[in-house]
């Protein structure tokens, strides 16, 4: 049976492409065949964004339906998204414009809110992509991007503590040949030096920097703690049963949920795998008949399923014997990868699709 596909000018009469910026918002308003019927260039105060509002109603036919894609629905489009939510209006996320295709037709706001509500009205509406939601979710999603700045800053600055520690006096590299990292950086932190020693000038520069960045990874390794803690709690109240899943920790079901955001944003559980780059892309050729990894999609989900999967691999006895089964089979390790990440995917799928609640 053949399933007939609505598409979003079949739903709607017009579509309101919007080119956001730091402080003016860009709208054009296109029929359904693609036509430009206004356009009209506002302030991104309260005020500019209720005259977008009543410029786009004012260019929708009576009766008539239209949506919105924004550029940049969770940066500087955030705050339109939110007061159109508000009202009521149906809003999407414009897909971004195929570099070939923009350096071919120039480039101006004006021209990138057309292109915003073309590349929409060319879907069809199960492939128009939501917004993420706000509350938790976005509280979620804070406390990840938080979560890797201090991570990253963490890292680099233990890479800082090891270079100075290289070129230090012998004195200072014997105290510390030996001891762990996690040991050295509490030996550094633990140094109280007066202003004045009898100490060179560079050794006690360097002794006091030390004891400066030691105590910075102490103070960062708190925030991660405190970071963790805070997303477990969060996690905990959106979808209990995703930490009871093997090898499922709060980051990473973090990471899962705020990429599913909320009901309707993803429309199934392929649609989650593609967005995780989980998704086989077959290779087959002649007698050949294979998968391979896809590298693709969202990168960071993409982490979460690999990292899901290396601690699967460890404590998950049921993993165990399905990788030793396909490696049986013949399958190479990246493709038995491949295989677990899939499958990871379809569960938190199903497991978020089932028990989230809703707040």
């Amino acid at each position: 049976m053949t399933q007939i596909v609505e598409r979003v000018t079949d739903r709607y009469d017009v579509v309101v492409g919007v080119d956001t910026h730091t402080d003016t918002h860009t709208a054009a308003v296109l029929d359904r065949f693609g036509a430009v019927l206004a356009q009209v260039t506002v302030c991104t105060d309260s005020d500019g964004l209720s005259r977008l509002l009543a410029f786009a109603a004012a260019h929708t036919p009576p009766d008539g339906r239209r949506l919105w894609a924004v550029e940049g629905t969770r940066a500087h489009g955030q705050g339109l998204c939110r007061l159109l939510t508000a009202a009521g209006e149906p809003v999407c996320e414009a897909p971004k414009p195929v570099v070939a295709s923009r350096r071919r037709g120039g480039k101006s706001d004006q021209l990138d809110a057309v292109a915003a509500a073309h590349t929409v009205l060319a879907l069809s509406t199960d492939r128009v992509a939501v917004p993420r939601s706000d509350g938790p979710r976005e509280a979620l999603r804070l406390l990840l991007v938080c979560r890797r700045h201090h991570s990253d800053t963490r890292t680099a600055t233990v890479n800082l503590v090891k270079a100075l520690i290289l070129t230090a006096d012998d004195a200072l590299r014997h105290a510390l040949r030996g001891l762990s990292t996690t040991h050295q950086i509490a030996r550094l932190a633990a140094l109280d030096l007066p202003e004045n020693t009898h100490l060179p000038t560079e050794e006690h520069t360097r002794r006091r920097e030390l004891a400066t960045l030691a105590r910075h990874i102490h103070t960062l390794d708190t925030a991660l703690a405190d970071n963790h803690r805070r997303l477990r709690a969060l996690v905990t109240d959106l979808c209990p049963p995703l930490l009871d899943q093997p090898g499922v920790g709060p980051v990473t079901a973090a990471i899962a949920l705020t990429t599913w955001s909320h009901p309707g944003r993803v429309r199934s559980e392929a649609a989650y795998a593609t967005l995780a780059g989980a998704a086989p892309i077959p290779v087959a050729s002649g007698r050949t008949d294979r998968h391979r990894l896809n590298r693709g999609g969202d990168r960071t989900l993409n982490s979460a399923l690999h990292t899901i999967a290396l601690t699967r691999r460890r404590i998950h006895p049921e993993t165990r014997d399905y990788i030793n089964r396909r490696r049986a089979e013949g399958r190479t390790t990246r493709e038995i990868t491949r295989c677990l990440k899939r499958y990871i995917a379809r569960q938190l799928y199903r497991t978020i699709t089932t028990h989230h609640r809703t707040t």
